[in-house]
């Protein structure tokens, strides 16, 4: 196992990590649903499960809505105070969507260097806590690698990559994982609005976290 005992995780982004999360914590007690209805649960039910022993603390901080620059208003109170020893992040999404959802009103749309630039500010501020971040690249559950959206959002992946790379992080290519299930299922498989995973979705977002901290 990689996280070590009584760990705690902080798991932190918008609608796909909050997905009905408990506030203003993302816990609860035992046989609660603070933790929501998505991969945070999951990756949290798993390590109570199978690692009761390593008493590991996972906290979902997600917000739905929220775009990248979100973030750093709330990093100190959100991640930072619990001094975690992991850490997840994936945002992004909804700079995205914006985008292509919200056309006219230009101002929330987001931007490729804001969004560098939003995440290197939250990376930096953590580092001194703790080195183990997963840094999670956006998504589109859309196979078609020529539709706009799913080119903006490779291109935001992208972004996420090179700064995992950068500053040695963890990172989870979920456009990726999801392509690679694609292959054999239609994206409505995992979500109607290719954007919001199901539970199978979820799981196989969860999937990802655990691969990299039970090592």
């Amino acid at each position: 196992m990689l996280i070590t005992k009584h760990s705690t995780f902080i798991m932190i982004g918008d609608s796909v990590t909050d997905c009905g999360r408990k506030r203003p914590e993302g816990e609860d007690i035992s046989g609660g649903n603070g933790w929501g209805q998505g991969y945070v649960n999951l990756v949290r039910n798993h390590l109570g499960a199978f690692y009761p022993e390593y008493g590991i603390r996972v906290i979902n901080k997600g917000n739905s809505g929220e775009q990248s620059g979100d973030l750093l208003p709330r990093w100190e109170e959100d991640v930072l105070a619990y001094k975690p020893e992991w850490v997840s992040i994936l945002i992004g999404i909804n700079d995205v969507w914006r985008i292509f959802d919200s056309a006219n009103m230009v101002e929330t749309h987001g931007k490729r260097e804001l969004y560098e630039s939003h995440l290197r500010t939250v990376i930096e501020k953590t580092l001194s806590t703790t080195n183990n971040i997963i840094l999670m690249g956006p998504y589109f559950i859309e196979s078609n690698k020529q539709d706009a959206m799913r080119q903006e959002m490779d291109a935001y992946g992208a972004i996420c990559k090179k700064i995992a790379e950068e500053y040695g992080l963890f990172f989870i290519d979920l456009q990726a994982t999801f392509d690679g299930v694609l292959e054999h299922v239609h994206p409505m498989y995992f979500g109607w609005d290719r954007i919001h995973p199901n539970t199978i979705g979820h799981t196989l977002i969860a999937k990802q976290i655990l691969d990299i901290i039970e090592a």
